[in-house]
């Protein structure tokens, strides 16, 4: 199966209550919007997509961050009531056809007019648990290596959902992103 973009997402930082304090506020850019159409993905990001923390997300390594299509079923199964659907993880390209196993870092990929390199894996942060409610949430995307990747653009261009993903360079057919989560995730003396 040739994978392909099969929804693109951006969103801007919004404000939240902390749950259980409202005097404590807290902001995020993970909830994301469909788009229709073609994006411009560009050096620092997906038009329309902002971020509210610069230090720990976006910026050029982390110019788009992409899941995989094929976890959604699971993530369905495990928690029905919170209805994810694409952008449910803060990504901005849900892609089907491959994911942390089959993907590698510096994997360069042609999307529509844009390449775009694997630069890291996703380490899922305190927000998302918070944006769905679900305490823990963000550990266990971590434990399952359910995390996503972030890309950066090594040339910039239109992308659309239904675009084909055509990998055309794998410099580092050994390490997967899976791989690099399995080290960063390692416990000491495990």
């Amino acid at each position: 199966m040739q994978p392909e973009v099969e929804s693109i997402q951006v969103g801007r930082p919004q404000q939240f209550v902390a749950e259980g304090d409202s005097s404590r506020l807290w902001s995020s850019a993970i909830i994301k919007q469909v788009v229709t159409g073609r994006v411009f993905a560009g050096f620092h990001g997906m038009a329309g997509d902002e971020q509210s923390d610069r230090v720990h997300h976006g910026g050029s390594d982390k110019a788009v961050l992409a899941y995989a299509s094929r976890h959604y079923s699971y993530w369905a199964d495990r928690y029905p009531v919170s209805r994810f659907s694409p952008g449910a993880f803060g990504e901005n390209l849900t892609i089907s056809g491959i994911d942390e196993s089959t993907c590698c870092l510096g994997d360069v990929y042609e999307i529509g007019g844009c390449l775009l390199e694997i630069s890291q894996p996703r380490q899922p942060c305190w927000k998302l648990s918070m944006r769905w409610g679900i305490s823990g949430l963000a550990k266990e995307v971590q434990d399952l290596r359910r995390t996503g990747w972030y890309m950066r653009v090594l040339r910039e261009g239109l992308i659309k959902a239904g675009d084909t993903v055509e990998l055309r360079a794998r410099p580092h057919p050994d390490i997967s992103v899976m791989w690099a989560l399995d080290v960063i995730y390692a416990k000491p003396g495990g």
